[in-house]
């Protein structure tokens, strides 16, 4: 693929979109690793996004989509792909009665802050939560009990041919980390929250009680990507972990996290390859101490990568 010439091309179609060229994808990963992607969009619009989506259809390329970076690890070397990055810019929130409607890009701590400034309840657990709206959704994410398929009633989408639709309610297909978008070749663009009436004070005393909590028991100031993997039937991942004597580990600049087990953090220095070696030690160890096969949570870019990961 010839990225310099499609560049020229979607900025001479696009003059008022950001498309850069070999973009450090340490830039927009919250592990703070990786090479330069080939080419990559920020788009500043559901309007502007929809553009360069069908300006890269029309041109034969499939991009990678990407909201906030914190679920992602991109390889050390150069991603040959066409990146589009959703957050920020793609993160309109609005309200309305009982409703919250959040562009693909916005943060779900923006959406779950709207929520609470116009006194609506349900999105609390979220608050915390790092990621975009649109991997969220895909990825039915979740803590402190709550997960979006509690709170999503709608969520509009581009499909496998870029053209719009919308799911709603059960058609979801919600179940943990699992949506009828997992594994799919498609683009996020908003979803609806719907909520309930509430104090205002009392859901922001909740949403001050989960993050003290979040700051007493995660390595919350140490790039990571939260939870690395995910929680096996009948236990968590980080107590496993805990119990193969991994707690504190290192290979490299990669290590399990001294205050959460649960997570794999860039102690210093740390190259993609350390995580994905220390991930896989993981792996091997636990198995052989527990008999119990982890699966990350952690989307791995480069040779193994999803299409699309709003």
């Amino acid at each position: 693929m010839d990225y310099s010439s499609l560049v020229k091309d979607i900025r001479a179609a696009a003059p008022g979109l950001e498309v850069l060229e070999d973009e450090p994808m340490a830039a927009h990963c919250s592990f703070r690793v990786g090479g330069p992607a080939a080419a990559m969009a920020l788009p500043r619009s559901a309007g502007q996004l929809e553009a360069v989506l069908g300006l890269l259809r029309g041109a034969g390329v499939r991009p990678l989509v990407i909201g906030n970076g914190t679920n992602i690890l991109p390889p050390d070397g150069p991603l040959d792909r066409f990146v589009v990055v959703t957050c920020p810019g793609v993160g309109a929130v609005t309200v309305e009665g009982n409703s919250v409607t959040a562009d693909c890009g916005a943060t779900l701590a923006s959406a779950a802050a709207a929520a609470a400034d116009a006194g609506l309840a349900g999105l609390e657990f979220a608050h915390g939560i790092p990621g975009s709206v649109g991997g969220g959704v895909v990825m039915n994410a979740g803590a402190y009990g709550g997960e979006l398929k509690d709170v999503v009633a709608r969520t509009d989408y581009l499909d496998e041919d870029l053209l719009p639709r919308s799911v709603t309610g059960p058609a979801h297909d919600f179940s943990y980390r699992h949506s009828v978008f997992s594994g799919r070749n498609v683009v996020i663009l908003r979803a609806v929250f719907a909520l309930a009436p509430g104090d205002r004070e009392a859901i922001s005393a909740r949403m001050r009680e989960l993050a003290a909590r979040r700051r007493a028991s995660q390595p919350l100031d140490i790039p990571s990507a939260g939870s690395t993997f995910k929680r096996p039937v009948g236990g968590y991942a980080s107590a496993l972990i805990d119990q193969a004597g991994l707690r504190g580990y290192a290979i490299g600049g990669a290590q399990v996290s001294e205050k959460h087990a649960g997570f794999v953090v860039n102690a210093g220095g740390a190259t993609a390859a350390d995580i994905l070696r220390l991930m896989e030690h993981i792996q091997q160890t636990v198995l052989a101490h527990s008999g119990i096969a982890l699966e990350p949570e952690v989307l791995i870019l480069g040779d193994r990568t999803w299409n699309f990961s709003s």
